[in-house]
């Protein structure tokens, strides 16, 4: 099966280990790091949201109209925009892109971002808002007559966008979540399900639930699965380790600037608690997953490290890929030089080792073939 990359489409230089150099939405910068993911194999790019950061809709078609070839993955929140809005902006974004576009809907497990912006909705009905927004959405992107719509949480009448994305049917649906009414809603709607970085263990877990909510809501497809790492790579294993030290002082030194809660204030979504409860049982597990920066984040998001030679990293993403994850995310500390160094030196020994997969499996099913026919 196919495997694809994606990096940070940050737009400027500041990280959980350094403060950013310039203003908020460095535009040189922006181009930088895009163009650098483009010219070292990654596959996509993924523009973030956050409550007082950037538009990344309006950064995503600036990197598309100048970064060919590099496809985008466009975070967003349903509390900012009505659906039918919403899904004139994917459209025509998908247009911009010349149908590069992958869409990531965050329901939002933090109480106090999501207030920042109006929305005091409880978990359960941020997700249940989220999966309505998705069908909408689809349906706006795909219905070439007007349609109605009355819902939990949205209702308008007599619909029909002008504007069509390039992508037929329609771009892929990415979401993220890791408690039941995650599952449930994205299990039903997502054509990508995105986890943390967890323990072989527990991602194959998360996987198993994902798939049987997909079932239980009558689909007959599945959904593909990416998992998201935080790579920390030098040429020895004891370089990497030193570095992986120098990197968690990093982090400590900034302290609760690196964190998105208040301080003192427990993770309350259910993925970051995970990551908490997982760092609090041990600092590495499996082959080279490492928990303490997830530990000083508080769980914060993407945040555990894989640290190694590039061989050893790229082994443990092939432990995942083996798993049925298809989707690899990485993004460094130092966002440019790491995004160069791990497609320099990581990417092509996974996909040297996946398409070696990829042969053996087709001689061994080939072989298959070959002897029912011999019966």
């Amino acid at each position: 099966m196919p495997v694809e990359f994606l990096g940070i489409g940050a737009t400027n230089d500041g990280s959980e280990t350094t403060s950013r150099s310039g203003p908020a939405f460095d535009r040189q910068f922006t181009l930088r790091l895009a163009r650098a993911h483009h010219e070292h194999g990654w596959d996509r790019v993924l523009f973030a949201y956050g409550s007082g950061s950037p538009d990344p809709a309006q950064v995503a078609a600036y990197v598309a109209g100048r970064v060919e070839g590099l496809q985008i993955l466009l975070a967003h929140r349903p509390n900012v925009s009505y659906p039918t809005f919403a899904l004139k902006t994917f459209a025509t974004l998908d247009q911009i892109s010349d149908g590069r576009l992958t869409v990531h809907f965050i329901t939002g497990g933090n109480g106090h971002e999501q207030a920042r912006e109006g929305d005091f909705l409880s978990k359960d009905q941020r997700y249940a808002r989220t999966r309505e927004y998705i069908q909408i959405v689809k349906k706006g992107w795909t219905s070439r007559t007007p349609f109605s719509h009355e819902g939990e949480h949205y209702r308008f009448e007599d619909f029909l966008s002008d504007v069509f994305p390039v992508q037929q049917p329609r771009p892929r649906v990415s979401f993220g979540g890791s408690s039941p009414a995650a599952y449930a809603a994205g299990g039903a709607e997502a054509d990508i399900y995105c986890l943390w970085g967890e323990p072989l263990a527990q991602t194959a877990e998360q996987i198993a639930a994902v798939r049987s909510a997909a079932l239980a809501s009558g689909r007959r497809d599945l959904p593909r699965f990416q998992v998201a790492f935080r790579p920390i790579i030098a040429p020895t294993e004891e370089r990497a380790w030193e570095k992986a030290a120098r990197t968690l002082e990093a982090i400590r030194a900034r302290g609760t600037s690196s964190r998105r809660l208040p301080p003192g204030r427990a993770p309350e979504n259910a993925g970051s608690q995970r990551l908490v409860a997982i760092a609090a049982g041990g600092d590495r597990y499996d082959r080279a997953l490492w928990t303490p920066t997830a530990a000083a984040t508080g769980g914060a998001g993407n945040s555990t490290a894989l640290v190694g030679t590039p061989e050893t990293v790229a082994q443990a993403l092939l432990d995942y890929y083996d798993l049925g994850v298809e989707i690899l995310s990485a993004r460094g500390y130092d966002l440019l030089e790491d995004a160069v160094d791990f497609g320099r030196h990581v990417i092509p020994i996974v996909r040297e080792e996946v398409a070696k997969r990829d042969r053996e499996r087709e001689a061994a099913e080939a072989g298959q073939q070959t002897s029912l026919v011999g019966r």
